[in-house]
């Protein structure tokens, strides 16, 4: 069976942060512990590694994995640019539940799948994690779940779903939110262009309301807000139209 070392304990600390880091450079995947959910990681650079993790989820590459980073600085590597606006969500709520997805700078050599040029970048707050990025590098990384089931808040829950398939399981504990990082598209930021223009695509740890306050009138009205409205247009409407048709001629 695949090792799991409890990293609340120091004397197992050690040996599972340099086993991680020795199956991560394997090209092998890794289970870890983040401030959200539990993750599945892989080498960002070995498209081995990223088929490994999209196969053990039992996912296809038309759903890339987000990348996991220790600090702004890899992300200014990892995107084309980093606009004005990111950096002050960045300065927000990095380290934290937000993944933000941004132009992948064109001249990396990687695979993560079919990202359309794109990449979704997070910073996780957790220690752990963090300092193994420090050592690896940027790692591909997905809720530690099979596709369709609830992420896996504690490391038995991942290890029920993914067995064998990954080499290392990291415990850090019961994560400490349980609710995924809030995605956001960005990339329209990236050019001269106005208008509402961040999108949120999964709200999660962080809220919308919350991305208002830093973001005003760029990110995008909520689509449900503006069904609703739609809809009580369209009540409006139909009354106005019955009490036409109900008037005497």
């Amino acid at each position: 069976m695949s090792p799991v070392f409890d990293c609340r304990d120091e004397a197992q600390l050690l040996p599972g942060m340099r086993q991680a880091r020795q199956a991560i450079g394997r090209g092998d995947l890794v289970v870890l512990p983040t401030d959200t959910v539990y993750g599945i990681a892989a080498d960002a650079f070995n498209p081995r590694a990223v088929q490994a993790l999209l196969d053990a989820k039992g996912r296809g590459r038309q759903s890339p994995p987000p990348v996991l980073v220790a600090g702004i600085t890899t992300l200014r590597a990892l995107v084309a640019e980093v606009p004005e606006p990111v950096e002050r969500l960045i300065e927000a709520f990095w380290p934290g539940g937000l993944t933000i997805v941004l132009p992948a700078q064109p001249s990396l050599s990687w695979d993560l799948g079919d990202t359309h040029g794109t990449v979704a970048v997070r910073m996780p707050d957790h220690r752990i994690t963090l300092e193994l990025l420090e050592d690896t590098g940027p790692l591909a990384v997905s809720s530690a779940n099979l596709t369709g089931k609830a992420a896996a808040v504690r490391v038995s829950d991942a290890q029920d779903m993914l067995g064998e398939s990954v080499a290392v399981y990291l415990d850090g504990g019961p994560s400490r939110s349980g609710v995924a990082s809030t995605i956001i598209d960005a990339t329209e930021l990236v050019g001269d262009v106005s208008g509402p223009i961040v999108r949120v695509l999964r709200e999660g740890g962080i809220s919308r309301a919350a991305l208002g306050e830093i973001l005003g009138d760029l990110l995008e009205p909520d689509p449900r807000i503006r069904a609703a409205a739609d809809d009580d247009e369209s009540q409006a409407s139909a009354a106005a139209e019955q009490t036409v048709e109900g008037a005497p001629e």
